[in-house]
């Protein structure tokens, strides 16, 4: 089984977007193998020598792990 990069593929950009989501609280569009997820992040942490969203739903309040170098695509939705 190939191993996971260590270093996630997210520019500046990106990562000021997200970190500035989570500090407001807002809500993140994220795809993860084709299926959409609107969750909104509750901390960033590094396990294992990667990054994971620890996230909730905005109306269910379920909690969710998603790991970055799963995810295909984020976007900060409000």
């Amino acid at each position: 089984m190939p191993r996971r990069p260590m270093v996630t593929q997210l520019n500046a950009a990106q990562y000021d977007a997200l970190e500035r989501a989570i500090a407001d609280g807002r809500r993140l569009a994220v795809w993860r193998r084709g299926t959409e997820f609107m969750v909104v992040v509750d901390r960033l942490r590094v396990t294992g020598g990667r990054e994971a969203l620890e996230t909730h739903h905005p109306t269910t309040g379920d909690k969710l792990t998603l790991y970055i170098d799963e995810l295909e695509a984020i976007e900060v939705v409000g």
